[in-house]
């Protein structure tokens, strides 16, 4: 069986045409999974390395005392209810699950009033530091967002954050690639 001339440009035609349509129905019925992090990538990124803080016992702190770590950073109640004690508990478990890499990170939890701390909670997360701030914190800012927790780079730029009770395994997942490709921290 031979082909016309007019069959042959329509095969020509068709297998030009045929990526690009496809690609279309690719795209608008089966759109793959737009990233691999499980955590949020804030753009543009918050710094907060002016922010003012002190420690309970009155000294006063920043986040560049730090020494240029990763931070995993969040902000409850002086009080700490329940909620807040899973979310350093999350925090603590995830910096540890990172084993030789926990030293690159750093835990800071922002009072975010004057209520004191509960009772022995310092003793039950020995490596967060605690902070007050000093002057009102913007309601956008992370130091005063309770739903997440967030992660702060050695820049003191706020990069990325997870919800206040996280997958631990996804969490540490993203903390894992963050660290295995970055230089700095």
């Amino acid at each position: 069986m031979t082909l016309g001339p007019r069959a042959k440009l329509a095969l020509i035609l068709g297998g030009f045409a045929l990526p690009i349509i496809a690609s279309f129905l690719f795209y608008a019925f089966l759109r793959p999974v737009p990233t691999a992090n499980y955590g949020e990538l804030l753009l543009p990124p918050e710094s907060i390395t002016r922010s003012a803080f002190a420690r309970p016992a009155g000294e006063p702190f920043r986040f560049p005392q730090l020494g240029g770590r990763w931070i995993l950073l969040a902000s409850d109640s002086g009080a700490c209810a329940d909620a807040c004690r899973a979310k350093l508990v999350a925090m603590r478990q995830v910096r540890l699950a990172l084993g030789r890499e926990a030293e690159r990170v750093a835990m800071v939890t922002v009072l975010g009033d004057a209520s004191p701390l509960p009772a022995g909670l310092a003793a039950e997360q020995p490596d967060m530091v605690f902070a007050r701030a000093t002057a009102p914190l913007p309601p956008s800012s992370a130091t005063a967002d309770r739903a997440h927790i967030y992660l702060v780079d050695p820049l003191g730029n706020v990069m990325l954050r997870w919800p206040a009770q996280p997958d631990y395994k996804r969490m540490k997942g993203d903390l894992d690639r963050l660290l295995r490709a970055s230089q700095v921290g």
